[in-house]
């Protein structure tokens, strides 16, 4: 059956928002638990991980939705990073906020190194042949309705370099300029990807 539109009066809600940071500096509970983690103690090693571990996967799963097969990943990197990188806490922040902003480091990583693979841009979107048309109805509804249920289900059927492109692009609110200072690609072949990524989205939306 052909589906509405996107943009439809049918879009559900949207998840909820992923967790704010906490700026208060860090309680004498959690420094008093670094230090015993950093001193090798294995029971509070395993407290640190049960007091993030569920806000650490809610915020990689609400950053790469829908790409729920990618989330294991990369929370595995955020407590990695958080181990080599524990001697560093100094404190001045919760270790909550601190620990959601090495997850907010992985992610930008995690989308960096994609689009670098070979092939994630191709020839075609360097140049080549014309690009397809802007619809700016398309824009407003992959940012407004990104994580309503049928947004979700075309964004994964989509190659993998096609819906990373569109989630960095407006779900992560980065610019095409941005994308390709991180990638080492040009801007101009960014704008190709994410102008063929936009072009295919709509289509299977179209025939969803």
């Amino acid at each position: 059956m052909r589906g509405k539109p996107a943009g439809a009066a049918t879009l559900l809600t949207l998840t909820p928002a992923p967790p704010s940071p906490d700026r208060a500096a860090a309680t004498q509970e959690e420094r008093e638990l670094v230090a015993a983690v950093l001193d090798r103690d294995r029971k509070a090693a395993a407290r640190l991980v049960e007091l993030h571990a569920d806000t650490v996967y809610a915020y990689v799963r609400h950053r790469l939705a829908p790409r729920a097969d990618l989330v294991d990943d990369v929370v595995q990197e955020v407590f990695l990073a958080l181990w080599d990188n524990l001697a560093a806490f100094r404190g001045d922040s919760s270790m909550r906020a601190w620990v959601l902003g090495i997850a907010r480091h992985k992610i930008e990583d995690f989308y960096r190194s994609q689009l670098r693979q070979p092939g994630a841009l191709t020839e075609e979107d360097a140049g080549g042949q014309p690009e397809p048309p802007r619809d700016p109805s398309l824009d407003e509804n992959l940012d407004s309705a990104r994580l309503e249920e049928k947004t979700r289900r075309v964004l994964e059927s989509l190659p993998q370099h096609y819906s990373l492109a569109l989630l960095w692009r407006y779900w992560e609110g980065r610019s095409a300029r941005d994308i390709a200072a991180h990638t080492g690609r040009s801007e101009k072949a960014v704008e190709r990807l994410l102008a063929r990524a936009r072009a295919e989205f709509k289509r299977r939306w179209t025939d969803a």
